[in-house]
């Protein structure tokens, strides 16, 4: 597995979002307070919109369009509309720089 540095700690302070490309897909990073950094595709499995914008809480990115909701530590579906979970990657921090999984 191969990690590659996509933003530095400091742009993406605890209870925040951020987008970042690695080719030609977008990604959402979440940190979450005390817990750390997770990354999922930045893609609502149910209407293929943007995720980025939609309310981010707990453990929790909510779709701005319809409301579905997914664990950002797993990609997993936690309120419909949607019913299929997103991809997650591992995510890692080195030297005040975030690193996540690509193949």
């Amino acid at each position: 597995m191969t990690y590659k540095s996509v933003a530095s700690l400091k742009e993406i302070p605890p209870g925040a979002t951020l987008v970042v490309e690695v080719g030609d897909q977008e990604i959402l990073l979440c940190h979450i307070a005390d817990e750390g950094i997770y990354a999922i595709d930045n893609l609502c499995s149910h209407d293929d919109g943007p995720l980025d914008g939609g309310e981010f809480f707990d453990h929790c990115v909510e779709c701005p369009r319809h409301g579905a909701r997914f664990d950002v530590r797993t990609g997993a579906v936690l309120r419909m509309p949607a019913i299929t979970a997103l991809r997650s990657y591992p995510v890692k921090v080195e030297d005040s720089r975030v690193l996540i999984a690509v193949e």
